[in-house]
């Protein structure tokens, strides 16, 4: 279960904030690298790795969750207690992050989040050494309500799984779109038989369809939605349509809008840098969680230029100030540590054999979330 990433994936380089300490900053990584969500913890770490690459003043320890709750309890103590990481990061699944967080942040480590951001962790649960450097769970779901208004749907069908991230999904929908729900179903977590839903769809009278299905679940989904002979126009998050999925699921992706704080397209001088040289390490384009994975890298490396971990209140602040070049463009922390940023509407297009996305609007701008006057540090 374990990798220790060493010389691929360990890189060193002595920098003025770590010179005094002779061991280099030690990072667990507690990801989903096996089952239905690999390809999603895959990214992650292919995204982080990239970015700490040739840094001899980082370790990385890599860790496999198998996405249960229990086991990634099991790898932070690990983590923490034999390994002596002094910052954890790496998990894809909300459930697993509200199992993690708290416990790894009471030890007086800091958990930088690539990807969960559950609202409990964003409000009432926050905490001082937690920054999320993706997003907050409803984030992306309340840009798919907006772009719902502007497309002129007034009674969506909407679904989810029945975990943390599935429930701020459709909270974070309904808070913004204006309609009427001609459904609202939560699934199992790791379905893969959709014909029931899609049953229910059919009977609705819905003019649209918003989902939030990540991984394999969102790849059965649509393709059986694709074979129901459905016509009904799709919104999703980006997480039902990032670069990994939309192999799988092939042409039945083709024109579905979708919304992301990142793409491969944003042009700014380092997400085509980021994406070049993603292509160039891994050979295949960078997704969603790629970007998440190399920011959150390129943070944790802007604060160690500036602070050591050994001083926990400098190295915060330093992270708070999050100073460096975002692979999205304009990256800022809330109050509550969570960004704040601009989110877009991305069409689904091939380009020669390969399906991918491009931004066609932007959603919202600098948005933050709504959880941020609940958290009290």
């Amino acid at each position: 279960m374990k990798t220790i990433v060493a010389a691929a994936l360990t890189a060193l380089l002595a920098v003025p904030a770590q010179a005094d300490a002779h061991d280099p900053l030690k990072v667990g990584m507690i990801t989903t690298l096996s089952g239905g969500g690999a390809g999603l913890g895959i990214d992650v770490r292919d995204g982080f790795l990239l970015a700490v690459q040739g840094r001899e003043d980082i370790e990385v320890v890599v860790e496999d969750d198998q996405r249960k709750p229990d086991i990634a309890v099991q790898l932070s103590d690990k983590l923490i207690q034999s390994e002596q990481v002094d910052v954890l990061t790496g998990i894809i699944f909300s459930n697993l992050a509200l199992a993690v967080v708290p416990g790894a942040v009471a030890q007086g480590k800091f958990y930088l989040s690539p990807n969960a951001g559950p609202s409990q962790l964003a409000g009432r649960g926050c905490h001082e050494n937690y920054f999320n450097v993706a997003w907050q769970n409803d984030n992306l779901h309340e840009a798919a309500g907006a772009h719902a208004n502007d497309a002129g749907y007034s009674n969506s069908f909407i679904l989810a799984p029945n975990y943390p991230a599935g429930q701020d999904a459709l909270t974070g929908y309904k808070r913004f779109y204006e309609g009427e729900l001609a459904g609202e179903l939560f699934t199992e977590l790791g379905q893969t038989d959709y014909a029931s839903e899609l049953a229910q769809i059919r009977a609705s009278g819905a003019d649209s369809v918003f989902f939030f299905l990540p991984g394999g679940m969102g790849i059965s989904f649509l393709k059986q939605f694709a074979d129901s002979g459905i016509d009904l126009p799709v919104i999703g998050p980006a997480f039902s349509f990032d670069q990994g999925i939309l192999q799988a699921v092939g042409d039945a992706a083709l024109g579905v809008a979708n919304t992301s704080q990142w793409s491969k397209d944003l042009d700014n001088p380092a997400n085509r840098a980021f994406v070049e040289a993603f292509q160039a390490e891994y050979g295949r384009l960078p997704s969603l969680y790629a970007s998440q994975g190399y920011d959150t890298g390129k943070l944790l490396l802007s604060a160690m230029d500036v602070a050591s971990v050994d001083d926990p209140d400098a190295f915060r602040a330093a992270l708070e100030m999050a100073d460096f070049d975002s692979t999205r463009g304009d990256f800022a922390f809330n109050s509550n540590h969570h960004p704040i940023q601009d989110i877009y509407v991305r069409e689904v297009v091939r380009e020669g054999d390969v399906l991918t996305n491009r931004v066609i609007g932007t959603a919202m701008e600098n948005r933050g979330d709504a959880y941020a006057s609940e958290c009290q540090f």
